[in-house]
C-alpha cells in the first residue's frame, strides 16, 4: 500500500440527519463551521446530512418520495400525455 495518502487529522464530529433529527457521533476529516453540544456536555463540529440510514427508503422499508427540486412535477408535465395511457 502507498504511504502517506490518508489524512491524519481525524476528529470526532456529530452527524445530524436534517429530515428527522437523528444524530450520531463518528470520526471524520470533513470540515464544518457549525458546532453542537453532545450528550457528554462537550461541543463537537456538526455535519448536516440530507439523508441517513434512519430516513433512507431502502433501510426504512417505506417508499418516501424525496422531491426537493420539483423533478417529479416537471416529469409529469412533460409526459402528461403518455402517463396513464394503457395499451
Amino acid at each position: 500500500m502507498k504511504k502517506d495518502i490518508h489524512p491524519g487529522n481525524y476528529r470526532l464530529a456529530v452527524f445530524q440527519d436534517m429530515s428527522n433529527g437523528y444524530t450520531f457521533m463518528c470520526k471524520t476529516t470533513a470540515p464544518s463551521r457549525d458546532t453542537i453540544k453532545w450528550e457528554d456536555g462537550k461541543e463537537y463540529p456538526l455535519i448536516k446530512l440530507e439523508i441517513s440510514n434512519t430516513s433512507h427508503p431502502f433501510y426504512t422499508g417505506k417508499m418516501k418520495l424525496v422531491d426537493t427540486a420539483g423533478r417529479v412535477d416537471k416529469y409529469m408535465n412533460r409526459y402528461k400525455d403518455h402517463v396513464g395511457k394503457k395499451k
